[in-house]
């Protein structure tokens, strides 16, 4: 039976990233972060301190709140070498290191290498925990959209038991966070790879090959039509479903644009995904 493929067009960076520069790690505590790139204005938020502009190797606290204003972005590394890129318009902080980021407002992308204790991302009332994946997350006042690039994520609601699912590469779940979890749907990784400027505006990621390699998966299985193109997506931060053509996703406006037709997680070992924390 064909699956549909959704065509995934990420453009919540407003301007190009153009000019980036890599910051060295050195000595880092297992809660912290450094500031490994930044672009334009980005904002380093303390409650007890004022707030600064962000620069190359800064050491981002549990107690700080990272703020990216417009046609602005940055990436931050942790010690275990976990990357968070953060869009313009972005709010994000974390504690307990890795295992408790926290996405206020906007979008991120996390890369959490295989080698390392894993990551949970919050999100408003939905979470995801992920151990050697790739996923990009999107949250705004009543609507979220996590994206799976490589590896698996568990995405769930905490204090709500059994209200979790499984997200494999090239799926993406989009919901109401304060609503139970939606089943994932098909979207086209390559798409993804082409148009999102976490990609396309930052050096390669480490997880570059197992993210091509998902995305040529695809493509074979499009070729054998057991995944099917479509030309329903959907806009911005809402969940009804449209019809459009290929220029006129190209001009979509500053949001999240994703074709998608409902697809369920195929059945995966108990070690396939990280647990719950």
């Amino acid at each position: 039976m064909n699956r549909q493929l959704a065509s995934c067009v990420f453009i919540t960076i407003t301007a190009s990233l153009a000019t980036w520069f890599p910051g060295q790690l050195s000595a880092a505590s297992t809660n912290e972060a450094r500031v490994t790139r930044v672009k334009n204005r980005v904002q380093l938020e303390n409650p007890k301190d004022a707030a600064h502009r962000a620069s190359i190797n800064d050491i981002v606290h549990e107690e700080n709140v990272v703020r990216t204003d417009n046609r602005s972005g940055c990436e931050l590394t942790f010690s275990d070498e976990t990357v968070v890129r953060l869009a313009a318009h972005t709010q994000f902080d974390y504690n307990r290191g890795t295992r408790g980021l926290n996405l206020r407002d906007g979008a991120v992308l996390i890369q959490v290498p295989k080698a390392a204790r894993g990551a949970t991302i919050r999100a408003g009332s939905v979470a995801a925990s992920v151990a050697g994946t790739t996923v990009m997350i999107e949250y705004h006042p009543g609507v979220y959209k996590l994206l799976v690039l490589e590896g698996t994520g568990r995405l769930y609601r905490p204090g709500h038991l059994g209200d979790s699912v499984l997200v494999v590469p090239g799926q993406m779940v989009i919901g109401n966070p304060d609503a139970a979890v939606s089943e994932p749907v098909d979207v086209d990784i390559d798409h993804f790879l082409k148009t999102s400027r976490f990609i396309t505006d930052f050096p390669p990621l480490r997880s570059e090959k197992s993210i091509v390699a998902e995305s040529q998966k695809q493509q074979r299985e499009k070729s054998n039509k057991t995944l099917v193109d479509t030309n329903m997506i959907i806009f911005g931060g809402g969940t009804q479903v449209s019809v459009t053509d290929q220029g006129q996703t190209d001009t979509a406006d500053h949001k999240t644009a994703a074709l998608v037709t409902p697809h369920r997680v195929p059945s995966l070992s108990p070690n396939a995904a990280p647990a719950l924390p």
